[in-house]
């Protein structure tokens, strides 16, 4: 946990602008867009499914009563 922490507070510019370099290398400009699309669903999704078991959680606290 320290080490995660130690690590992201080293991070620069520079580190930032080759990591971005090294994933534009690896995946090329055209798929990712495709890629960013995917994580935006999935973060989408998962917000969906907390939501939905919040509510599933509140109906049933409220049966309970």
């Amino acid at each position: 946990m320290i080490a995660q922490t130690i690590f992201l507070g080293m991070l620069g510019p520079w580190q930032i602008v080759l990591i971005v370099a090294v994933v534009v290398l690896l995946f090329g400009g055209r798929k990712i867009p495709e890629l960013m699309k995917g994580l935006g669903s999935g973060i989408k999704e998962f917000k969906n499914a907390t939501k939905d078991d919040e509510k599933l959680e509140g109906e049933t606290n409220e049966s309970k009563s």
